[in-house]
């Protein structure tokens, strides 16, 4: 992901377009793309706001952690339940639908792991 472009070019091109200059022609000056421009000046027009928004991370673990102890709680009772068996789990008994890629980092952020044992090990 790009890094955010500063808050002092950001103010530049504002400045420009608020001193009477186009939004295209202000992102031509500063080096900008035009829809950077239009956001800038959007986000200055709204809100005030000039610093760029954060980046990145988690926006969706929250939803997932709701389930907490229903999952840990199932793991509990059963704790070879593959990650489909959890999701059709949720799905059915809380009408819940999570991907096992999700249901993954979840037991991964939970530090959760089914270690296979040695009479399960392929054939020397």
């Amino acid at each position: 992901m790009a890094k955010p472009l500063s808050e002092d070019l950001r103010l530049r091109v504002i400045r420009a377009v608020e001193g009477g200059m186009s939004r295209r022609a202000a992102a031509e000056r500063f080096g900008v793309s035009p829809a950077s421009a239009v956001r800038f000046v959007s986000e200055w027009r709204e809100r005030g706001a000039t610093k760029a928004k954060p980046q990145g991370g988690d926006q969706r673990s929250h939803r997932i952690e709701g389930y907490r102890e229903v999952i840990l709680g199932a793991i509990k009772a059963k704790s070879d339940l593959t990650l489909t068996e959890i999701a059709d789990m949720l799905k059915s008994e809380l009408g819940a639908s999570f991907a096992p890629s999700s249901i993954w980092r979840f037991l991964d952020r939970h530090a959760i792991t089914f270690k296979k044992n040695r009479a399960r090990s392929r054939a020397g």
